[in-house]
């Protein structure tokens, strides 16, 4: 449990500026009966459980979660289905995806930064420095180059060569609006067969003379029908964990 909030913490505070992780942390203690007692560690504490409640936002920002679920989303409007599967399936799965994506990047922030700074080989400042750097990486590899250089030309830092300089408040956003391109031309992709099967019975209808049947409820069992055979859900998720490689 320890451990797994160290991590959050590490996260959440790697998106700072070093001097404002350091003044994150104060130093304090207090006397008691002539003795002084440090309770930087209750005041670190606390500080810990404050940064959960930016826990959505981290997950949002920081993760794949944006890309996986405007996905799931587009593939029920796509089918059709109304509010099947249920948002709350939709966003669940989304989230165990989620985690099984970021498992190794939430792996290596454990062994370079928490583990260090747990058995007090590194300070705090550190620990955040090294805990960003997998996160860093991570958001890079699936962030394009002219967003990049978009955020770099709108903070002035176009002097910056090497991808590892360049800084969270940049990298984060770019990081976010790459992801909503990908997701949205994944979601075109997607959207076209079943937007072609609707188009497809809209034309029997109305060459049959019924325009007025709902073609929608024509072509809804048709699509659950080809999805099924295609093995839809697994050919979805292998494509989007695969996206992320």
């Amino acid at each position: 449990m320890k451990r797994t909030l160290l991590t959050l913490w590490i996260v959440s505070l790697g998106v700072l500026p070093a001097s404002a992780a350091m003044a994150a942390l104060p130093e304090v203690s207090i006397k008691l009966g002539g003795e002084g007692e440090a309770v930087s560690d209750t005041i670190q504490l606390v500080l810990l459980f404050t940064l959960l409640s930016f826990a959505p936002a981290i997950l949002v920002g920081l993760s794949s979660f944006v890309r996986i679920l405007i996905v799931l989303g587009f593939l029920r409007q796509a089918i059709g289905t109304q509010q099947m599967p249920p948002s709350q399936v939709i966003i669940s799965l989304a989230l165990f995806l989620t985690f099984f994506v970021m498992t190794p990047t939430i792996k290596e922030i454990e062994r370079e930064a928490v583990t260090p700074y747990v058995n007090e080989e590194i300070g705090a400042v550190e620990a955040l420095r090294r805990g960003f750097g997998p996160l860093r990486s991570f958001m890079l590899r699936q962030t394009r180059e002219k967003d990049l250089g978009l955020f770099l030309g709108i903070a002035k830092k176009n002097t910056v060569t090497v991808r590892d300089e360049i800084p969270p408040e940049v990298v984060v956003p770019a990081f976010m609006i790459s992801e909503l391109r990908t997701a949205f031309t994944m979601a075109f992709l997607i959207y076209v067969p079943f937007l072609v099967l609707d188009m497809v019975v809209a034309s029997v209808l109305t060459s049959m003379g019924m325009m007025m049947l709902p073609p929608v409820m024509i072509s809804l069992p048709f699509k659950l029908m080809i999805f099924v055979l295609v093995d839809g859900w697994n050919v979805l998720v292998s494509s989007l964990v695969e996206s992320f490689r």
